[in-house]
């Protein structure tokens, strides 16, 4: 019995939002994502604080997360719901 099956492992890449530094420390990734940064993570960023009539913009820092999924599709030269078809 021949593997018709091949799955195509997938990863999906995210940034969360950027935050001052200080507070990056405690940011979850969403739901399914695994945080692959440490500590307060990339500071490659810039937040924004609006005051009164004015917006500021800070350095502020974000974690990268990834999530891996495995996309079903048949192997080469196999075709339908079940892969069965040549």
């Amino acid at each position: 019995q021949m593997k018709k099956q091949c799955n195509q492992k997938l990863l999906i890449r995210m940034k969360t939002e950027c935050v001052p530094c200080s507070l990056n420390h405690g940011t979850q990734c969403p739901a399914g994502y695994t945080k692959i940064t440490r500590g307060t993570g990339l500071s490659d960023c810039r937040y924004y604080l609006e005051i009164k009539t004015h917006t500021l913009s800070f350095p502020g820092c974000r974690h990268r997360c990834v999530k891996q999924f495995e996309q079903p599709e048949c192997c080469q030269g196999h075709w339908g719901p079940d892969c069965m078809g040549k």
